[in-house]
């Protein structure tokens, strides 16, 4: 009887979390969200496996290697979307994506794992006859990579990991369930000041003022919440995959911003090295978690030369 109120007192706080808060997941992503979303030029969806995608590409017919940049934990392929046009003009073929439960991807009622995350990067290039691509993983988003290496490193040309957090030691859940009652606490409880604390993730966060609104707008979609909690319950230590990469024939490089305190390198240096000491690392002056945005002259340097280098 307890669990039973319980239950019903999480959902009565969830429903008035909702009045209290209308724009907080109210906006289904469902076949009628994609019918009547309005395309650019440069967008698309794609109906996968597990559900539907969206992506931007660009200069398709280029001879030049094909770049796949993956977005992190939370915020979807617009964190990119510098680098994404930087890259476009110098005339590589590009593409960005949002991942399953993020930006105008699908929400989809699977575990949110990285398995999922890479299946959906691999069936996205198959769909475009993409055979290979050298991969860019943000943050989150270099579990991902990792995880497509692991499970097809034929596709994969190269990788580059941008603030990347897949080397840290987890402590792996034994239940990665997550209920309708932490979904409805971490609405009501985190939401209000999740979108101000996207701007920790810059070392100067006055520059990059409307940041947090832009991330507002996520926390409309239903289901996003699930997402993020599914993500986070579902992250274990990657080192047997990266010890399989470091015995590969794929060039690794790591990129970290010298100020960044969402993913601190100092944290798990001696990890890495022991696990991946053939990287050829780079470390961006004057920014946090997000060095393409915060110094993108260094940031694109780097890359570019990168590239070049895999030609």
């Amino acid at each position: 009887m307890y669990r039973i109120y319980l239950i019903g007192l999480a959902f009565f706080c969830f429903s008035c979390s909702n009045e209290v808060n209308p724009k907080y997941e109210y906006l289904v992503k469902d076949e009628s969200f994609v019918k009547n979303f309005d395309l650019n030029s440069d967008s698309g969806f794609v109906k996968l496996i597990d559900g539907f995608t969206f992506y931007n590409e660009r200069n398709r017919t280029s001879e030049s290697p094909t770049i796949i940049l993956v977005h992190g934990f939370s915020v979807p392929s617009y964190i990119w979307d510098p680098t994404f046009e930087m890259l476009s003009n110098k005339g590589f073929h590009v593409i960005s994506m949002d991942l399953y439960g993020r930006g105008f991807s699908e929400n989809v009622d699977k575990p949110y794992t990285d398995e999922l995350f890479a299946n959906q990067v691999i069936n996205l290039l198959k769909n475009l006859n993409i055979k290979s691509a050298i991969l860019v993983g943000l943050s989150n988003g270099g579990r991902v990579i990792s995880k497509v290496a692991d499970l097809r490193s034929d596709m994969v040309d190269s990788l580059i990991y941008v603030a990347s957090s897949g080397f840290r030691l987890i402590n792996e859940l034994d239940d990665k369930t997550v209920s309708d009652i932490e979904v409805a606490e971490f609405i009501t409880n985190s939401y209000p000041t999740i979108s101000k604390g996207q701007m920790d993730d810059f070392k100067y966060p006055e520059n990059h003022l409307g940041w947090d609104d832009k991330y507002e707008e996520l926390l409309k979609f239903k289901g996003f919440a699930k997402a993020l909690l599914s993500t986070r319950k579902n992250h274990y230590s990657m080192d047997i995959i990266h010890e399989k990469i470091q015995n590969s024939d794929i060039p690794v490089y790591t990129i970290w911003g010298k100020s960044d305190k969402v993913v601190v390198f100092n944290d798990f240096e001696k990890r890495i090295d022991s696990i991946i000491p053939r990287r050829k690392d780079f470390f961006i002056l004057e920014s946090g978690h997000l060095p393409h945005m915060e110094n993108p002259d260094q940031f694109n340097s780097i890359l570019l030369s990168i590239i070049k280098e895999e030609l």
